[in-house]
């Protein structure tokens, strides 16, 4: 079984940063896809950014591209979504997610919910203006 962990989220002011944490746990994690995802209040939840573990390939939603940016550290099991440049409507519920590919070898990044089998529980990332 899969545990995600994350951690980081906090109270921000407009035009700050953060970094989230995902520290994943429970099994190896080749072949896994690895997505960040957030939900505001009355929200649905929507695709931040992914990346296939330990491949380097990674994707982002349109309001991520140019701010954010997801890695990954393998030794250490975790995933991180470095912010800058918050604005006030990226305040939301922060969750990361896991799945293992279909594929042998990966070569895209989910980005919809139903497609990950393995969720934390949120981290709150609030941005005020």
């Amino acid at each position: 079984q899969v545990q995600l962990a994350e951690s980081g989220g906090g109270l921000v002011q407009a035009g700050g940063s953060l970094r989230l944490s995902c520290a994943a746990s429970g099994r190896t994690f080749r072949r896994f896809l690895m997505g960040w995802f957030r939900q505001a209040p009355g929200k649905e939840r929507e695709f931040v950014a992914g990346i296939i573990w330990g491949g380097g390939t990674s994707d982002y939603s349109n309001s991520a591209k140019g701010r954010f940016t997801i890695s990954d550290d393998t030794a250490r099991s975790t995933i991180y979504l470095q912010m800058h440049s918050l604005k006030p409507e990226d305040t939301a519920v922060y969750y990361c997610a896991g799945r293992r590919s279909r594929a042998v070898i990966p070569t895209r990044v989910y980005r919809i919910v139903n497609e990950y089998d393995y969720w934390g529980q949120g981290t709150q990332v609030t941005v005020s203006s």
